[in-house]
């Protein structure tokens, strides 16, 4: 059983043991270990991921992350970084046990992000892609251990962030000159590389997309457990497949907390559509507790750090009165 409401990942600022307070205070029955982005390359999703592969290694260019031939100094800063991470979240999680949620780029928003030696994304080389996708399953059960050792009462629960996966299916990712784009990356080879991240994590995976057009139904193919999402992003096109989600297990982590500065409305009211959608499809609203994880829309790098603190607060409120509430 996974917890009522948790983060994304990551969080305004640069204090990593304020960062995993303010997480373990605010989500008692499922934290996460946060990310900072503001401390700088390495700490940034992509390079905190990229320090994260098995025999594979990146470097900062003036255009992005690139592979490189061996470890430097950008890849022990993203490591050093994560190691500082991990060292909050120990002193903080001391005594917990539970479901934890850790963070990763998945791997199609990697191989679009990261350049080859050319300049180009990885994404124009399918062996690239593949070698890309098994250093990342590498790399991510050496991690999934770490936080097992460091956390012992903790059952990790893997979230990929795939925020480029529709445009990688629907060939919209920019070539490096920006006067063409990538050719559309077959769908049974995009569920195939999640599948065999997924397979390799050995712990439930949930995948994470603020943007519009989420796979749901490739996603349930590859095997994940759950499904992170911007709430308001949902079309009438997408119901059908979330009704079949959740009828197959699948949780719906519901990001319905706005990522970004502004009033926070009542928990009740921040829930209201989830309860909507629910009655429309003709699901079961006493599946709503065990179906759905409240969280913010997106990562709350952007936000100041007190609407940070209040935005994770109002999600566990919010949660609450889901399930208090469920009609």
């Amino acid at each position: 059983m996974w917890g009522a409401a948790t983060g994304v990942g990551s969080l305004p600022g640069g204090d990593a043991r304020e960062a995993a307070k303010t997480v373990t205070g605010s989500f008692e029955d499922f934290p996460h270990l946060p990310e900072l982005p503001a401390r700088g390359p390495g700490a940034d999703m992509v390079g905190r991921t990229a320090g994260l592969l098995a025999e594979l290694y990146a470097r900062v260019e003036p255009s992005g992350w690139r592979i490189g031939d061996r470890p430097g100094r950008d890849t022990r800063r993203a490591r050093s970084w994560l190691g500082e991470d991990l060292d909050a979240l120990e002193e903080f999680a001391q005594g917990y046990e539970g479901p934890l949620k850790v963070q990763a780029v998945g791997p199609w928003t990697l191989a679009a992000a990261l350049e080859l030696r050319n300049g180009e994304a990885a994404l124009a080389d399918p062996g690239a892609c593949r070698d890309l996708a098994g250093s990342l399953a590498e790399g991510l059960r050496g991690h999934l251990a770490e936080v097992r050792r460091r956390v012992p009462g903790a059952r990790p629960v893997l979230q990929l962030d795939e925020p480029s996966l529709a445009e990688v299916l629907g060939g919209r990712v920019r070539t490096a000159s920006g006067y063409r784009t990538h050719r559309a990356v077959d769908r049974q080879l995009a569920e195939s590389a999640l599948r065999e991240v997924v397979s390799a994590a050995g712990v439930p995976v949930a995948v994470h997309s603020c943007a519009p057009q989420v796979p749901f139904a490739l996603l349930r193919r590859a095997g994940v457990a759950g499904i992170s999402f911007d709430f308001a992003l949902l079309t009438e096109r997408d119901e059908e497949s979330v009704g079949e989600a959740v009828e197959g297990g699948t949780r719906l982590l519901a990001g319905v907390v706005s990522a970004t500065d502004g009033p926070l409305s009542d928990p009740a009211s921040s829930v209201m559509g989830v309860r909507t959608l629910w009655r429309r499809l003709g699901l079961d609203p006493g599946t709503l507790a065990e179906s759905v994880v409240i969280t913010p829309s997106c990562g709350l790098a952007g936000a100041s750090p007190g609407y940070a603190r209040a935005a994770l607060a109002h999600c566990v409120r919010a949660a609450r009165s889901l399930v208090d509430n469920p009609e």
